[in-house]
C-alpha cells in the first residue's frame, strides 16, 4: 500500500488579518500536512512578517513568493487568475504526494478536518475531490454558506487525490476552474463530495475580498465561462437579489457580470465532453427540483 502524502498549498494576498488563526489550526491539525507551502503574492502589508514567523514554529511550512509578485493591476487577483498561478508556482515547488489540497489564507480548519478527509478518500476509492463545507459569521452568528449542492466542493477548501487531480488537468489558470474540475471529475467516473460535518470558518465572505458586488460580477462572467445557460442564470439571479447583500443589486451585478461576458465573447471552456456532461447535470438538477414538494404558501425558490 502506498504510503499517503498530503500536500496542501496557500496562495495568500494580505492576509494579515486571518492569517495566525489559520496558522494555528494548521500546526494543531491531528494529521497535519506533510508539506504546507504558502505562496506569499506581493503582500504589502503584515502577512510576509507573520509566515516568517510561522516557518520557525511549523515544520512542514515552507513560504515562497509568487513568479510575479505585487498587485495585481485592478485588484482582482481571482479575474486575472493570479492566486490560480499563485497555487501552481507551489505545487511546481513541492515534493511527490499522494493528494493535494488548497487552502485560503482566510479559512481556519477544525483540528481533524485532515484526518477525518483522508479516511473518506481511503473508505471510497472512486472519490476523487472532497472538502467540508465553510461556514461565515452573519448577524453575530456561524453560518454554513453554499452547501445546498454537496457535490461541490469550495475552491477554498479543496483536496484532490493525485490521480484524479492530473485526469481534470489540474488548476487551470482561468476563471471558473473550482467548478469545471468538478464535471470533468464526474465525467471521468470520480465522485466529488462536501462533507456536512466537515467545518471550517471562513474568516471573509466568498468573493468579498475586492467587495461584494464585483464579486457578483466575477461569479456571473465565471458562470459564463463554465458554460451556464441563460435561463438557470435567469433563476440564480432571483435567488442572489433576494439573498445576498446588497438586495437587489448583488442579483443585478451578477446577471450583468454574465451578460457582459456573452456581449464580449469572453471564451468559454469547451473541453472534449465537458458541455455535454454539464448539461446532463442541469437536467438531472432540474428533474430533481421539480419532483421535491412545494414548501407551504409558495412556490419553489431558484437556487
Amino acid at each position: 500500500m502506498v504510503k499517503e502524502r498530503l500536500l496542501i498549498v496557500s496562495p495568500v494576498f494580505n492576509e494579515s488579518a486571518h492569517l495566525e488563526r489559520v496558522i494555528a489550526a494548521m500546526a494543531g491539525q491531528t494529521r497535519p500536512p506533510d508539506e504546507w507551502i504558502v505562496v506569499d503574492d506581493g503582500s504589502d502589508d503584515r502577512t510576509p512578517a507573520l509566515l516568517r514567523e510561522a516557518v520557525r514554529d511549523v515544520p512542514f511550512l515552507r513560504v515562497v513568493g509568487s513568479a510575479a509578485g505585487g498587485p495585481v493591476a485592478g485588484g482582482d487577483r481571482l479575474l486575472a487568475a493570479s492566486e490560480a498561478r499563485a497555487f501552481n508556482r507551489g505545487l511546481r515547488l513541492a515534493s511527490p504526494h499522494t493528494h493535494v489540497g488548497k487552502l485560503d489564507g482566510d479559512v481556519e480548519l477544525p483540528s481533524g478536518y485532515y484526518e477525518n478527509l483522508l479516511g473518506r478518500f481511503r473508505e471510497d476509492p472512486r472519490l476523487g475531490i472532497a472538502g467540508g463545507v465553510l461556514t461565515e459569521r452573519s448577524a453575530g452568528r456561524w453560518q454554513v454558506r453554499g452547501a445546498s449542492d454537496l457535490r461541490h466542493v469550495r475552491g477554498a477548501v479543496k483536496l484532490y487525490t493525485r490521480e484524479c487531480f492530473q485526469t481534470v488537468g489540474g488548476v487551470r489558470e482561468m476563471l471558473g476552474w473550482d467548478a469545471i474540475d468538478e464535471v470533468l471529475a464526474r465525467m471521468n467516473g470520480y465522485r466529488t463530495r462536501s462533507f456536512e460535518d466537515l467545518v471550517a470558518r471562513h474568516h471573509r465572505a466568498a468573493g468579498s475580498a475586492q467587495g461584494r458586488l464585483r464579486g457578483e460580477l466575477r461569479l456571473g462572467r465565471s458562470m459564463y465561462v463554465e458554460g451556464y445557460p441563460p435561463h438557470w442564470i435567469a433563476a440564480r439571479a432571483v435567488t442572489v437579489a433576494t439573498s445576498m447583500r446588497p438586495r437587489g443589486l448583488s442579483g443585478l451585478a451578477f446577471g450583468v457580470g454574465y451578460g457582459a461576458a456573452a456581449l464580449h465573447h469572453v471564451p468559454r471552456f469547451d473541453g472534449d465532453g465537458y458541455r455535454r456532461q454539464l448539461r446532463r447535470e442541469l437536467r438531472a438538477r432540474a428533474g430533481a427540483a421539480a419532483r421535491l414538494p412545494l414548501p407551504a404558501g409558495g412556490g419553489r425558490r431558484a437556487r
